[in-house]
């Protein structure tokens, strides 16, 4: 089982290097890009929806994750060498300017403010739009490194689409459609394609439930692509643009795994 796994990764791994590279080292290693005109074409998403997402996960908490503390929203880079150390991220509208703190890991949590709901504000970031994407963070407590719980991550897919937060440049309009039939429906599909992004370049992942112990297979790996030519052409729409060796798809809509559920990963920098 391990072997054929190995044997898949490594035949996706040229087309990884093409697209994307080892994200970390592009992070680390590329200069950061000089965004200008930013006022102009700022990245900006809806305070209102992302309230909503908020009332969401209060609503859905206690069916998927009730030991989780908190809602927190995670900032990631889309295009290489894209910095997001330093960056301004605020509460605008007509009225409203309030400044949000960004965590060094680049979560925040979203403060309330009844006068910006009734402005129809925008949460604004310094960097221009389609340069970055947003993901929600819904950690349940006591978990071990490298790993995280299904059922925490199937209230991210839930929380992340109500609150529109996939940020994907869609000339088709394809993936808005999938998304408007509801996180419900969408999140429930036992093959769902919403993307989560490890910490780390991914080797493998893998669903322990009990004794029951699965590795998901390379096509629900960095986005698809040891079973999609047609990847690197598609990359520029993508929110995974420069995070595809972090990327992978979970069975969120088969019951037959519980939120219980450990998402167990092997890192590229860890791996045999």
């Amino acid at each position: 089982m391990r072997s054929a796994h190995v044997l898949m990764m490594v035949s996706a791994m040229p087309l990884l290097a093409t697209l994307a590279g080892p994200a970390a080292a592009a992070e680390a290693t590329l200069p950061p890009v000089a965004v200008s005109g930013v006022k102009s074409s700022p990245v900006q998403k809806s305070y209102r929806r992302m309230v909503h997402g908020l009332e969401v996960f209060e609503a859905l908490r206690p069916r998927y994750a009730p030991q989780a503390a908190e809602l927190r929203f995670r900032l990631l880079p889309r295009k290489k060498g894209m910095a997001l150390d330093a960056l301004d991220l605020g509460i605008e509208s007509l009225n409203v300017d309030t400044p949000i703190a960004v965590a060094a890991d680049r979560t925040f949590t979203l403060p309330s403010d009844p006068r910006a709901l009734q402005e129809d504000a925008v949460v604004t970031a310094s960097r221009r739009q389609l340069s970055m994407t947003w993901r929600t963070e819904i950690r349940s407590p006591g978990l071990p490194p490298g790993t995280r719980r299904l059922g925490d991550l199937r209230l991210e897919c839930r929380v992340g689409i109500e609150a529109d937060l996939v940020s994907n440049e869609d000339p088709l309009g394809a993936i808005g459609a999938l998304f408007a039939e509801g996180s419900e429906s969408y999140c429930g599909k036992a093959l769902s394609r919403y993307l989560f992004f490890a910490e780390r370049p991914l080797f493998g992942v893998t669903l322990v439930d009990g004794a029951r112990r699965e590795a998901l297979p390379a096509v629900r790996l960095w986005a698809g692509a040891s079973e999609d030519p047609g990847l690197a052409h598609d990359l520029p729409y993508c929110d995974c643009e420069v995070l595809v060796d972090r990327s992978y798809f979970l069975p969120l809509g088969d019951a037959s795994w519980s939120d219980e559920t450990r998402v167990e990963f092997e890192y590229m920098d860890g791996a045999p």
